[in-house]
């Protein structure tokens, strides 16, 4: 079926026929510049908080709605590893970065404008997840305490597919990101690993390109999730398709959703 809005659908091998997913884009909505679609139309802006018409963004929000089994389980997300329940939110909005879902018709949502959307499923579709990794979320442990969520309601194989941030090629980050991850590493192994995400940046001292799909994947791997999907997207270069803070500072929010059917 054709959505009445533009939308990723992820290309995300092995995902259960009983399981949904999408990303929206920048257009579709709305939204009026800096909040619009970039091309002098209305934008599909899903963030709250981020200076834009509320009108907008509710109008924005039901449209998203109207092609989703219910309601997304919206979060405050705050850079945090806290995780919760969509079915049990009940219209509320918690400080959280993270959720999962066992019951059909929950959707799990995040909002990111250049931080990492993950979504989650078991391989039997009984358990869904999804988590926004910015870097400090990522170093902390927002997507293993994901995992460990889902693996608590009986997800034994899990899937992750990685959906549009900003990429290697446009992330540049000081010495304290990359020291972040290399104190976090569990091993000299995994450590070295970790400093192979990031690149020197000639005539920047301490600064790097960072590749946060690459130590994505490599904290994935640490709790066993080794098929891991997507990463093709950058959030910053892409201006026809995604808002990105890094690019334009006031912007909106795309967001990255799933469900059980």
């Amino acid at each position: 079926m054709t959505s009445p809005l533009p939308c990723l659908v992820p290309d995300w091998p092995g995902l259960p026929a009983n399981v949904g997913a999408l990303s929206s884009v920048r257009a579709g909505g709305v939204s009026q510049e800096p909040y619009g679609d970039g091309q002098g139309g209305g934008g599909l802006n899903l963030g709250t908080h981020v200076g834009d018409d509320p009108a907008h963004v509710a109008a924005n929000r039901a449209r998203l709605a109207a092609i989703l089994p219910a309601e997304p389980a919206w979060l405050s997300q705050v850079h945090g590893v806290a995780v919760v329940d969509a079915a049990s939110l009940h219209g509320g909005v918690p400080d959280a970065d993270a959720s999962i879902a066992t019951l059909p018709g929950a959707v799990c949502v995040v909002m990111t404008a250049d931080c990492l959307p993950v979504l989650f499923c078991s391989t039997d579709g009984l358990v869904v997840g999804a988590a926004h990794a910015g870097w400090r979320g990522l170093a902390n442990g927002v997507l293993q305490r994901t995992v460990a969520a889902m693996r608590s309601q009986g997800a034994t194989d899990i899937l992750a597919w990685l959906g549009p941030a900003i990429g290697p090629q446009q992330f540049e980050v000081g010495q304290d990101v990359l020291q972040a991850f290399r104190d976090g590493a569990r091993d000299a192994a995994e450590r070295q690993v970790m400093s192979a995400a990031f690149t020197a940046i000639a005539g920047k001292q301490g600064k790097y390109l960072a590749d946060i799909y690459s130590l994505a994947r490599t904290m994935l791997l640490r709790d066993g999730v080794a098929q891991v999907a997507g990463g093709e997207y950058c959030t910053v270069s892409d201006a026809a398709q995604f808002y990105s803070y890094r690019r334009d500072g006031v912007t909106g929010r795309q967001a990255s959703l799933i469900w059980r059917k």
